[in-house]
């Protein structure tokens, strides 16, 4: 049979501290009902002041270990996605690496904003499929409050911090990671960016007064383009592995806008119950979205053995994503 690779263990981890929409109102001009309307956010987790990207990755790896019964020292890879890591060097990954204990083994990092957790398991599962590594962790971990205006309600309000991992190991049944699509238009870069600190615009008192440190979003833009580009994306994925959208038994959604999510949803028919939302408790965490629900809809037993699982993603770059897995 053909090998492939299959998730044998999820992690996540959010932040303790926890900003309500009521909390931004008192900040911003701003409601919660405002809020709770154009996103389906009631609430974001907040890093601490003390706590780094690699932090939060740790506590998501430790629990997908344990889930697939691993230790660090036997991984033969770590990836993460992440667009707000520690440093811009070293990598997230290193870190990780070191606070896991994981010696000398691959570790790099992976940008593809709120679709880095998708390329990233694209990238492992071709890893395992050629049989240069084994058993990866992926994760998928931000620190979005750190890149944050908290005086620019169009973006403020979207965002929140947490980190997500899984655990790739090789398997030669039907089951496991069936396809992934990756794709990305730069032309439309701006749409969603964060201009300050790279080679472009290295840090300096004037791109600090300009605020080009801070995520930038044409909001109702990306918003038109992402339903368009979703909706092809999901029918495409099932088409190509030919199965209808009534074989799906979950769809787990890059979770950025619930109106984004509940017009995938209506496209392929399906009931809201078989997909995973957690947008209200905690916002956009970029790459870390699609992880967290993984991990929240496996530990509530909401999918079982043979269930086909959908993956979709859409973020800056533009990049846009999918994942189709056999559970």
């Amino acid at each position: 049979m053909t090998l492939r690779s299959k998730i044998t263990g999820t992690g996540s981890y959010v932040p303790k501290k926890v900003i309500s929409n009521f909390d931004l109102e008192k900040k911003l001009n701003t409601s919660d009902e405002w809020i709770t309307e154009r996103t389906g956010i009631k609430e974001r987790r907040i890093a601490a002041r003390n706590e780094t990207n690699s932090d939060l990755c740790l506590e998501a790896s430790k629990k997908a270990l344990e889930a697939a019964g691993l230790k660090a020292k036997e991984l033969d890879m770590i990836i993460v996605a992440t667009m707000s890591g520690d440093m811009p060097m070293p990598s997230t990954a290193a870190f990780l690496q070191s606070k896991l204990g994981a010696k000398e083994i691959a570790a790099f990092d992976m940008n593809a904003a709120c679709s880095g957790f998708l390329y990233g398991l694209s990238v492992a599962d071709n890893f395992i499929k050629t049989g240069t590594a084994k058993k990866i962790l992926l994760v998928g971990s931000e620190v979005n409050s750190r890149f944050l205006d908290w005086e620019d309600r169009t973006t403020c309000v979207l965002f929140g911090d947490g980190a997500g991992a899984v655990i790739l190991e090789p398997t030669r049944s039907k089951r496991g990671i069936l396809s992934t699509s990756l794709y990305s238009d730069g032309d439309m870069w701006d749409y969603i960016c964060l201009p300050g600190g790279g080679s472009t615009h290295p840090a300096s008192a004037k791109t600090i007064k300009e605020k080009k440190h801070y995520i930038k979003m044409r909001g109702n833009e990306t918003f038109k383009i992402a339903v368009r580009t979703l909706e092809k994306l999901v029918i495409d994925t099932l088409k190509e592995n030919n199965l209808k959208p009534s074989q799906l038994s979950m769809l787990i959604p890059h979770q950025a806008n619930l109106r984004i999510i509940s017009a995938t949803a209506k496209r392929l028919k399906l009931p809201m119950d078989k997909v995973a939302l957690n947008l209200d408790k905690y916002g956009n965490t970029s790459s870390a979205s699609i992880p967290i629900a993984l991990d929240e809809v496996v530990r509530e037993k909401r999918i079982k053995k043979d269930d086909y699982i959908l993956l979709e993603a859409f973020g800056g770059g533009l990049t846009w994503a999918s994942a189709l897995i056999k559970w």
